[in-house]
């Protein structure tokens, strides 16, 4: 195992969404069902929660300083500029901040206005996640989503002369009676607001969703094949590098966040619901993993204030024999694979073993042929977990891959 501790980034979850989306299987609330209203959210409860939430945490950072914070959802963007100015401020009095830290705030274009982006600039966001998912009408009707194209691209717009300077646009494909063709429009009307980075991932229906209950009829098979070959070439043509099965970016504008989930680096976690990853090496040199996640329900996280459990609902050493399936599934997600010693510093596995498990994934295709180094082929990346099973020797995979 590695003899030192990996990048350390700070997740905050804001649970509260103006409507469900039905694809959506985060931790999203609509405000009314819990008392509250899209503008009378309880911003001042929440952020005590979240401070005191992080004070029970901050043993585990260990003075390690914090490289990028991701504010998710929900809809990080209904809560005000106030509410973020103060919350970063009273996190950076606690936790030593990276002097070039990439803090990413997740809006719909839905909940925005200039006057917040501006707000959001000065309290120390740099980086906006904009959640467009389509341009077209029947495609956003159909996702439930809140806002128009236009309300889109007036968004994006505004965000740039609030003076946001990398800034990302969420982008879905195989939606509801999308053909290739509005697919590209898609694509091409993104590529005109000239975001630094673009997520482009295809919509899966997923348990406990309102598709799953209802399903819509998707693309077949053929379209979705046509949709990702051209949508490909379409983003590599005009500049942006894929560097992970759903990401491009345009030079030097990968998210650093998420790179850090991918290297299987660890996560602080605040918020309901939030999910934490910490590594800790004792005192006899022995490496320790843990997984914690916190209170998921909003009312109840707020309740967590005055009970001596605090927030944490569960936490989970990963074991030794989990640790090759653990780190594969994050790095074989990046395009250009991991070195067979990062297998080695991650999992505690010798590459001679991992080695005599990568002939069978080589022949189904699944994996380049590449000295020292682990990387998926474009096969293998639409098979992940067929590829983790060869890999892992593990036949019972059925964790969601997205």
């Amino acid at each position: 195992m590695a003899d030192t501790l990996p990048p350390l980034s700070l997740y905050i979850h804001t649970p509260w969404c103006v409507r469900k989306c039905p694809y959506c299987d985060f931790n999203s609330h609509e405000p009314g069902t819990h008392g509250f209203t899209p503008r009378n959210l309880p911003e001042a409860a929440y952020l005590d929660a979240l401070l005191q939430d992080l004070d029970s945490d901050l043993a585990l950072a260990a003075g390690r300083e914090i490289q990028t914070i991701f504010i998710g959802g929900g809809t990080p963007s209904l809560l005000s500029p106030a509410f973020y100015d103060r919350l970063l401020k009273e996190i950076k009095a606690r936790l030593s901040f990276a002097k070039d830290i990439e803090v990413t705030l997740e809006a719909n274009p839905g909940t925005t206005e200039q006057a917040r982006f501006i707000g959001y600039r000065k309290a120390g966001i740099n980086r906006l996640s904009l959640g467009i998912q389509s341009f077209q009408p029947d495609q956003l009707h159909a996702l439930g989503r809140i806002h128009s194209g236009d309300e889109a691209i007036t968004a994006v717009v505004q965000a740039r002369q609030a003076g946001f300077t990398n800034i990302n646009i969420d982008l879905m494909h195989g939606l509801p009676d999308q053909t290739p063709q509005l697919a590209m429009d898609d694509i091409a009307q993104a590529l005109a607001l000239a975001p630094e980075h673009l997520s482009w991932y295809q919509l899966t229906v997923e348990p406990n969703t309102a598709f799953h209950s209802h399903p819509p009829l998707l693309p077949e098979e053929e379209a979705l094949w046509d949709i990702q070959d051209k949508g490909h070439q379409l983003l590599e043509q005009a500049g942006f590098k894929r560097y992970e099965i759903s990401a491009y970016a345009s030079a030097d504008h990968q998210s650093r966040h998420n790179i850090n989930y991918w290297q299987f680096g660890d996560y602080l976690g605040i918020g309901a619901g939030a999910h934490g990853k910490l590594s800790h090496i004792d005192q006899n040199g022995e490496w320790r993993i843990e997984r914690r996640w916190k209170t998921r329900q909003p009312s109840a996280y707020l309740k967590r204030t005055d009970d001596l459990r605090g927030f944490i609902a569960g936490k989970q050493l990963i074991q030794a024999d989990e640790l090759p399936l653990e780190f594969a599934m994050n790095a074989l997600r990046l395009i250009g694979g991991v070195s067979l010693e990062t297998w080695k510093a991650n999992t505690g596995l010798s590459t001679a073993m991992l080695l005599s498990r990568l002939q069978s994934a080589e022949k189904k295709g699944l994996l380049m042929q590449m000295p020292e180094k682990l990387r998926a082929s474009p096969q293998g990346l639409l098979f992940l977990n067929e590829l983790l099973a060869s890999i892992c020797d593990d036949g019972s995979l059925v964790r969601d891959q997205r």
